[in-house]
């Protein structure tokens, strides 16, 4: 039984998603990916989001590009949090799809993250699931102190070879 679930709308969505799971493996929380339309598959995606809890599921991570009903819809059936990912779309490079997760009604809230944010959804899906879990916690804590000490370092690395250097190297 997955913690969390990772659904999309459609498959080119998958090449951001995966982000997401790569961050939760980090954590070594379980997850699956589900392929499944709001508008094509209607049934389809209430039956997963009313069945999630019953799966073991406390998080759902939902994708989704242009007018991106998916994760309000899965909001709709479901009690668990969901946290929204606006995907770039080729039309208005996805603030249709930031606007239309955002501007959920008042009721049925979908937490949202940057376009194409997978990650940062997979780490408040984290941080959901640490409010009851110290290890949990303490990996969290972790992760972010690893965060800080790289930019500490790049810091360093700044003042010791300088701007001109530091930039030729970022290119190879």
């Amino acid at each position: 039984m997955p913690d969390i679930g990772i659904i999309m709308g459609s498959d080119s969505d998958l090449q951001v998603m995966k982000e997401a799971g790569e961050m939760l493996e980090g954590f070594g929380l379980s997850y699956e990916y589900t392929i499944c339309s709001a508008h094509r598959l209607p049934q389809a995606t209430a039956d997963y989001a009313q069945n999630a809890a019953s799966r073991g599921m406390k998080v759902i991570i939902a994708g989704a590009g242009g007018a991106a009903h998916l994760p309000g819809v899965i909001a709709a059936y479901t009690l668990l949090p969901v946290v929204g990912v606006p995907i770039k779309s080729s039309t208005l490079s996805g603030i249709d799809s930031l606007y239309s997760i955002v501007q959920m009604p008042k009721g049925i809230p979908v937490a949202t993250v940057a376009i194409n944010g997978s990650a940062n959804a997979a780490l408040l899906a984290v941080q959901i699931l640490a409010l009851g879990d110290e290890k949990l916690q303490s990996a969290l804590l972790e992760y972010r102190q690893e965060m800080a000490q790289g930019v500490l370092q790049k810091d360093q690395k700044l003042k010791d070879i300088g701007v001109q250097s530091y930039l030729e190297e970022k290119k190879s």
